[in-house]
Parts: C-alpha cells; structure tokens; sequence
C-alpha cells in the first residue's frame, strides 16, 4: 500500500493551514508591544490650542510673522481631537497667507538653516498637504460644507458651492499653499515629502 493510500482525506486537509508561524518566530510583531516602537505623544485639548493660536495671532498682529510661522510649526497637534487638530490648521494657514511671496523664500531659508529647521519644514510640509486636501479653506476654517456632494440633474455629482462664491476664496487659498510648497521643495528638496509621506504622526 503506497502512502498516499494511508492517509484518509481528512488526515490531508487544510488543517495546516491553522497554525499561526508568526507566533512561533521571536522577532514578530505578535510577541512584543508595537506601541513601544513608537514615543508616546502629549495629549493637547482644544483649550491649549485655542491658547496657543491666541499667542500665534498675537506675534502675527505685532509684525513678527516669522515667529508666528516658528511658533505654529513647533507645537505640532499629534495627539488631539479632529478640532483642535482643524484650529490649529486654521492658523496655520492664516500665517501663511499673511506671508508676502517675496518674503517666503529668505523666511524658510532662515528656518531651515537654524536648529531643527528641517524637522519644522517637515511640520509645514504636512500641513500644506493637509491643507490642500481639504482640512482647510481660506478663512481658516474646516471645509465642511465644501466637502458636501450636491446632486445635479445631470446625474453627476458638484463638490462645494456653484461658482462665484467661496471658491473664488478655496481657490486663492489652494494657489498660496502650492506656493509654499513649491518654495518648501526647493528649500528642503524633495526629501522633505518623503520624510511626510512616511512619517507616522499625522497633523
């Protein structure tokens, strides 16, 4: 009797196919804790926030624009609500678009040339996409009501309002965002949308 005669169709079923391998292999990600890989993140609630946009305004009203950009950049929201992380966005833009086009390029060149002035053109990188896929509109505040799908009698579907009203706004803000992503690129090469891209800490 050959082998294959000796075992029953049960005995050749897909039983194998049950046993976790990933367990048995020490250096998989079932046998430690992933969240150790990664620094835990402060918790930031939406009064700190509101504090510190306060501050941001206050240094972009007294003139000083690069501080208020220094100061938006280096207190990221990593860890917070999905409004705190919106205000916080709102400000951001806000600067920017208070920053003259002949002032941008000195401005991130002295930020990039300073201590950690690459990890803050980062920060910015990430707010610029996050901004231009809709976490933002012009006045800074969350674009919900752009986000809306309206139904047409076509069967097509229009995103935001008709023309003529806020996307003559949405639009100014979209060209100043790929502004500064355009100076942020040339400043901090196109590493700087990799370094995004792959980051896990999202704004």
């Amino acid at each position: 009797m050959s082998i294959i005669q000796q075992h029953s169709s049960a005995s050749l079923g897909d039983a194998w196919r049950t046993i976790n391998i990933d367990a048995l292999d020490p250096d998989s990600s079932q046998n430690f804790d992933t969240s150790t890989l990664h620094p835990p993140l402060p918790e930031i609630s939406e009064a700190d926030v509101r504090q510190l946009n306060g501050q941001i305004r206050q240094l972009l009203r007294g003139g000083d624009a690069e501080g208020a950009l220094r100061g938006s950049l280096e207190n990221p929201v990593y860890n917070g609500s999905d409004s705190a992380k919106d205000a916080h966005l709102q400000t951001v833009v806000e600067v920017l678009q208070s920053i003259k086009a002949s002032e941008m390029t000195p401005m991130l060149q002295r930020i990039y040339g300073s201590e950690g002035g690459s990890e803050l053109l980062d920060v910015l990188m990430k707010y610029l996409y996050k901004g231009m896929s809709g976490g933002a509109s012009s006045s800074g505040g969350p674009r919900t009501a752009a986000r809306i799908l309206t139904p047409q009698p076509t069967g097509f579907s229009q995103i935001g309002s008709r023309p003529g009203g806020t996307n003559e706004s949405t639009g100014t803000a979209m060209s100043v965002l790929l502004s500064w992503h355009e100076k942020v690129v040339d400043i901090a090469g196109l590493g700087s949308i990799e370094r995004c891209m792959t980051d896990w800490r999202r704004v």
